[in-house]
C-alpha cells in the first residue's frame, strides 16, 4: 500500500522461537576411547583415572564412548588436558544440553487464518515458518539485535512495539507532524512490527528480528531527511536499516544519499530497501544504490540488499519489481487471485490513519482488523512489508556473528535464499526468498577471528630451552571455531632483526642458546580459516644467556 507523496512513493510489507532456555554445557566430556576400551566400563574407568576424571552416567559402547566428568576439587580444562596425554583416547569434546523448541504465545502464530481461500491449518502469521524463521531465533546469540526503520514514524504506544523502541529521532519537518513516536499514516507502525513486534506476549504477532531493539526515525523521505537519518541510525549502532520507501524508476539518487549509504556500508551496517511496488524492471533509489543496474546476479556486487514481494505460492507478487536490481524477495503478499488475507498480519495504530482515508486520490486500504480483541492490527501488502523481515534477519546475522563484513553478511543472506535446487539468480526472486535459520547457520560456521597465542617458558637447562605454546582459536559465541592450524615462533637477538625460527603443528619448541645474548621470542598462529595472529607489541619470554 504506498503513501503518495511529491517525488517519493512508498514501496510496499516467523516463526518459532527459542523459550528462555538455551544450549548449555552440562560440565562433563564425551570421550572416544580405542575400542578395548570402551567395551570395559573397568578399564574406561581406569584410564580416566589417570587424567584425574570418573565416568559419568553416559556410556556407548558401540561407538566407543564415555562420558567423563572432573574428580573432585578438579577442572574440566585440567581433565580435558589430562586426558590429551592418555594413551587409547581418541577424541575429546565439550558435552552441551539442547532445549525444546518452543514457540511464542502471540496468537498469529497458531491462530487460523479466517479468510475465504486460505487452507486449512494455515495461521495468521503464515508467513513464519516458511521463512525458516524459527531456526534462527533458537540460536539465542541472534537475539537483542538493533533494527533502524526510516519510515513515517511509529505509534510506540502499541504494545508489540513499545518495549522495543531505544532510540531515534524526528526528520519530518512537515508541518503539523507528530514526533517520531506518532504514526499519522500507519505505513512505519506496520513495517516496524514486521522487524520488531515483541515475541512471546500472548499479542498479535512475532517480529522477525527476535527481541529485537529497535530505532525509529520519522521522515518525509526527502532527501535530506533520509541521509539524516540513515547517518543518525549508523552512529546509533545498527546493526542494519530498513527503507521501505523508494522513487520513481529513472530518478538519479542526489550525492547525499549516496554519500549516506556509503557511510553506513563502510562501517559495516546492513542496508535494505524495499523494490518498486509496480512490475517494472527499475527500482528508483535507494534500493537501485543498494543493488545497481546489472548486478543482481552477482552475490559480491551491491552496497545492501533489494527486496521484492513473493506471494504464498512462492511466485513474485503481481504488484512487485523485478529484474537485475532485485537482490532477492521475501512474502510480502498472499496475491494468488484466489482470495486469502488482504495482505501481511502487522500492528496498526489505535487511532483512525491516512491509509484508513481517501487522500491524494488513493482508496482506503479498508486493512484494519481485530486479533483477540484487539483493533491494533492490520493486513497490508506490499514490497513494504517483504523488506523489514529481510532487515530483521540481517540484523540477528550481524549479532551473531559481528566480524562478518556488510558484504559478507549480505552474501550469506542471497547465497542461502531458497529457490530452486540448482538454480541461481532468477530476475523474478533475485537469489530467492528469505532463509532466516539458513543464513544462521551459515553466518555460524564463518570463522573470521584470528587465534590468540603467547610463549612460555617449559624448561631450561644449561643452553637448552624448551619453550610451550599456549593458544586458543576465537570467535564469537556462537560462531564455530575452525581450530588453530599452525604455529611460528619467532625470534630476535641482541634487538637485532626478528627472524622465524619454527613453524610447527606441535605446541613445543626446543632450542639451542649461545652465551652472552639477549634474546626474546613471541609466536604468532593462523587457524584453519585462514586468519593469522597479530605480531605481539612486546615478546612473550625475554631472556639473558651468561
Amino acid at each position: 500500500m504506498p503513501r503518495r507523496l511529491p517525488f517519493l512513493l512508498l514501496l510496499g510489507l516467523l516463526v518459532c522461537a527459542p523459550s528462555a532456555q538455551a544450549t548449555s554445557p552440562t560440565g562433563r566430556l564425551v570421550v572416544r576411547l580405542a575400542d578395548s576400551g570402551a567395551h570395559s566400563k573397568t578399564h574406561a574407568a581406569a584410564l580416566v583415572a589417570r587424567a584425574g576424571g570418573r565416568l559419568a552416567s553416559g556410556r556407548v559402547p558401540a561407538l566407543g564412548l564415555v562420558t567423563v566428568r572432573p574428580a573432585r576439587g578438579g577442572s574440566l580444562t585440567e581433565l580435558e588436558t589430562g586426558l590429551r596425554r592418555v594413551p587409547g583416547v581418541l577424541r575429546i569434546e565439550r558435552e552441551h544440553r539442547g532445549a525444546p523448541r518452543a514457540l511464542p504465545n502471540d496468537p498469529a502464530l497458531g491462530s487460523q487464518e479466517p479468510a475465504a481461500g486460505a487452507p486449512q491449518d494455515t495461521p495468521l502469521q503464515w508467513w513464519a515458518s516458511r521463512q525458516n524463521l524459527p531456526a534462527a531465533w533458537d540460536v539465542r546469540q541472534t537475539h537483542r539485535a538493533t533494527v533502524a526503520i526510516i519510515d513515517t514514524g511509529v505509534d510506540a504506544s502499541h504494545p508489540e512495539l513499545a518495549a522495543r523502541i531505544v532510540g531515534g529521532d524526528d526528520n519530518d519537518p512537515t508541518p503539523g507532524a507528530g514526533p517520531e513516536s506518532v504514526d499519522e499514516e500507519g505505513h512505519g507502525t506496520h513495517v516496524a512490527s514486521l522487524a520488531c513486534a515483541t515475541p512471546n506476549n500472548g499479542i498479535g504477532i512475532a517480529g522477525a528480528a527476535y527481541g529485537c531493539r529497535l530505532l525509529v526515525y520519522k521522515s518525509d523521505f526527502s532527501d535530506a531527511s533520509i541521509a539524516e537519518s540513515i547517518v543518525e541510525a549508523t552512529d546509533a549502532g545498527a546493526d542494519a536499516i530498513n527503507m521501505s520507501f523508494g522513487t520513481t524508476a529513472g530518478e538519479v539518487a542526489p550525492q547525499a544519499v549516496r554519500d549516506a549509504v556509503e557511510y553506513a556500508h563502510d562501517r559495516g551496517v546492513i542496508l535494505v530497501a524495499a523494490a518498486a511496488d509496480e512490475p517494472t524492471d527499475g527500482q528508483g533509489y535507494p534500493a537501485d544504490l543498494l543493488q545497481p543496474t546489472g548486478t543482481g546476479a552477482d552475490p559480491a556486487k551491491g552496497l545492501g540488499l533489494s527486496v521484492t514481494a513473493a506471494n504464498f505460492v512462492d511466485r513474485r507478487a503481481s504488484f512487485a519489481g523485478f529484474g537485475s536490481q532485485i537482490s532477492m524477495a521475501a512474502y510480502g503478499a498472499w496475491n494468488t487471485g484466489s482470495g486469502g488475507p488482504r495482505g501481511l498480519l502487522g500492528a496498526f495504530p489505535a487511532a483512525d490513519v491516512a491509509l484508513e482515508r481517501a487522500v491524494g486520490g488513493a482508496r482506503p486500504c479498508n486493512c484494519r482488523t481485530v486479533v483477540g480483541g484487539d483493533r491494533r492490527f492490520a493486513y497490508v501488502q506490499g514490497t513494504s512489508m517483504a523488506a523489514p523481515m529481510v532487515t530483521g534477519v540481517a540484523a540477528m546475522v550481524r549479532r551473531l556473528n559481528p566480524d562478518l563484513s556488510a558484504d559478507e553478511v549480505i552474501a550469506v543472506l542471497k547465497q542461502t535464499a531458497r529457490r530452486e535446487p540448482g538454480s541461481g539468480w532468477a530476475p523474478d526472486l533475485g537469489w530467492g526468498i528469505l532463509d532466516a535459520g539458513a543464513a544462521v547457520a551459515a553466518a555460524r560456521t564463518l570463522d573470521r577471528r584470528a587465534p590468540a597465542t603467547k610463549l612460555r617458558v617449559s624448561k631450561r637447562r644449561g643452553r637448552t630451552l624448551n619453550l610451550r605454546i599456549v593458544g586458543v582459536d576465537r570467535a564469537p559465541s556462537g560462531v564455530q571455531r575452525s581450530g588453530i592450524a599452525s604455529y611460528e615462533v619467532y625470534r630476535r637477538i641482541d634487538g637485532g632483526k626478528a627472524t622465524r625460527i619454527a613453524r610447527t603443528e606441535r605446541r613445543r619448541v626446543r632450542l639451542r642458546l649461545s652465551t652472552g645474548r639477549r634474546y626474546t621470542f613471541w609466536s604468532v598462529a593462523t587457524d584453519v580459516a585462514g586468519n593469522r595472529e597479530r605480531s605481539p607489541k612486546r615478546p612473550d619470554v625475554t631472556l639473558k644467556t651468561r
